[in-house]
């Protein structure tokens, strides 16, 4: 919850290969006080059943910038061995990995007493975030 010296993050994840949400996909939350200071990790979660990270660490007074880590190359191995479990290596896999995008990082500026959620649209060769409400 944003106060009047803090703001507040929150995020989901809709897999638009399949639309529905991204379960289990593991988010990490760093900030910190200005462009040129030094990260600050400040916690993580991973997404629920709905796609949604219900517990994200709150932010601590000072941060202007807030930067999301998700863990996607985790997800989407999970997901080819439910779905392929003894087909071939997607022809598109380079280096043997299973996705295109191995994680998402998204860095966005905040100011005090603003609820920030920003959901990420995702799909193994393609994703976008907006500001949500």
């Amino acid at each position: 919850m944003s106060t009047s010296t803090t703001a507040s993050v929150s995020t989901h994840i809709l897999d638009t290969s399949v639309g529905r949400p991204a379960e289990g996909v593991a988010v990490q939350l760093a900030a910190r006080s200005g462009s040129g200071a030094d990260w600050q990790a400040l916690g993580g979660s991973a997404t629920d059943a709905d796609g949604r990270c219900k517990d994200l660490p709150a932010l601590p007074e000072g941060i202007t910038h807030v930067r999301l880590d998700f863990d996607t190359e985790t997800y989407f191995a999970k997901k080819q061995a439910a779905a392929q479990q003894d087909a071939p290596a997607l022809r598109d896999s380079e280096n043997g990995r299973p996705v295109f995008f191995p994680e998402v990082t998204i860095t966005f500026a905040v100011v005090p007493g603003e609820h920030y959620h920003v959901p990420l649209l995702l799909n193994p060769f393609g994703y976008s975030v907006y500001r949500g409400s």
